[in-house]
């Protein structure tokens, strides 16, 4: 029997289009939305909405990305840190895009590897990248961002709405006004104070009644394991469905897991899937926040929620008041993964003419997308355009533009 032929003839391969989309240009901006309110925690009271946006120019397609940057903000014990804006577009613009330009956006773990080899750390920085990447990828393709993550697993994600530490007075009544609009899940910034954190939680559990989900985050703000469990066992009486990052390092959240009924978040504990690995080793936390920005990108992020998911959590996807382009690239991540069955910390992302809530989920007066995002009952419902499914408004972009454009070409 003669051997099956598996060469493959130089007229075939010509006629194949080509699999590449090759990066040919980056820019790199700051914006400042204008904040709704002030979003005080425990380890910090910088105004929010101050992020760095990336055009990725590929294929001529253009992607969109957005690093969430937070420098007051990190993960356990210095291991990670946070990043400032001028900082991030200074690394991304000398640094960071310089190494992807010329290379096919298509290859999006050989991307994440250049920018590793060029600098190590900045996770924000290379998620900006990282989610643009995959906004022109999926642009290129005709397909939306979910698909690239595997497919969508859902078209809706409930919503947190998140408070920081406000006056109680201030806080009921916007927690009133969040509820009329729909949400369901309330999310109460903590740490400060034990005896008003309990408070708090008493107070708005008699206001909302027992339909609404109630969570507290005190990032690592309790200090103690002993006085982490006592306060959370002062509000379990009150419906508490679980207490995000109440200590900080392994040991001492395995120590508060252990001692309370109410399951135990981690966040700052959880940046890697390496991280989420030692925190199913330590029985460290019940529940695992993921973010796009923490690992590095999209990419990594579906590393991150594989091993979540072979450790038998459950989680959100949470984050950090992002713009629209960054709230997009949330949404998307959410309803691809299996597990993310909890309430999201996203935004409602909208522009000033189109805002669907007064306070629900809303962070900023306006954005710089041209359209809202689709918000119901409580939910929201992610895009099937091509990509992210969001476009700039540059009128907005320049309006809320800090300094200048960089160009990496």
């Amino acid at each position: 029997m003669p051997p099956l032929e598996t060469s493959v003839s130089d007229e075939t391969v010509s006629r194949r289009p080509s699999a590449t989309l090759l990066i040919e240009r980056v820019e790199v901006l700051v914006v400042s939305l204008p904040q709704r309110r002030p979003h005080p925690t425990a380890t910090r009271a910088r105004r929010l909405g101050e992020y760095v946006i990336v055009k990725v120019f590929a294929g001529g397609l253009v992607g969109l990305g957005e690093a969430t940057v937070l420098k007051e903000w990190g993960g356990d014990f210095g291991r990670y840190y946070g990043e400032h804006p001028a900082t991030t577009a200074k690394l991304i613009t000398e640094v960071f895009a310089p190494a992807l330009l010329g290379k096919d956006a298509m290859q999006f773990e050989r991307l994440l590897d250049e920018m590793n080899l060029a600098a190590k750390g900045y996770p924000y920085a290379k998620a900006s990248l990282d989610i643009a990447v995959h906004d022109v990828v999926g642009k290129a393709l005709g397909v939306p961002v979910y698909q690239l993550l595997g497919g969508r697993y859902r078209q809706e994600v409930p919503i947190a709405h998140s408070l920081g530490i406000l006056s109680t007075d201030a806080l009921l009544e916007e927690v009133a006004i969040a509820v009329s609009e729909g949400v369901r899940t309330i999310k109460l910034k903590v740490g400060l104070d034990s005896d008003r954190d309990v408070e708090v939680v008493r107070r708005v559990r008699e206001l909302v009644g027992d339909g609404i989900t109630i969570s507290v985050d005190a990032n690592r703000a309790w200090g103690t394991p002993k006085n982490a469990i006592r306060t959370i066992r002062r509000m379990e009486p009150y419906g508490l469905a679980f207490a995000e990052q109440p200590v900080e390092g392994l040991h001492d959240m395995a120590v508060v897991t252990r001692s309370v009924d109410t399951d135990i978040m981690a966040d700052e504990t959880a940046w890697s899937p390496e991280d989420v690995l030692d925190i199913a080793r330590a029985d460290a936390a019940n529940l695992i926040s993921i973010y796009t920005t923490k690992p590095g990108g999209l990419h990594r992020a579906l590393k991150v929620a594989a091993v979540a998911d072979a450790a038998g959590f459950l989680y959100n996807v949470n984050g950090s008041h992002e713009t629209g382009v960054g709230n997009a690239a949330n949404l998307h991540l959410a309803c691809a993964l299996r597990n993310c069955k909890l309430a999201c910390v996203l935004p409602v992302s909208a522009p000033e003419d189109h805002r669907q809530t007064a306070i629900a989920g809303r962070s900023y007066l306006d954005d710089i997308i041209t359209e809202p995002f689709e918000y119901r009952s409580g939910s929201l419902f992610v895009s099937d355009r091509p990509g992210l499914g969001v476009e700039l408004d540059e009128e907005k972009v320049r309006k809320y533009l800090q300094g200048s454009v960089a160009v990496v070409a």
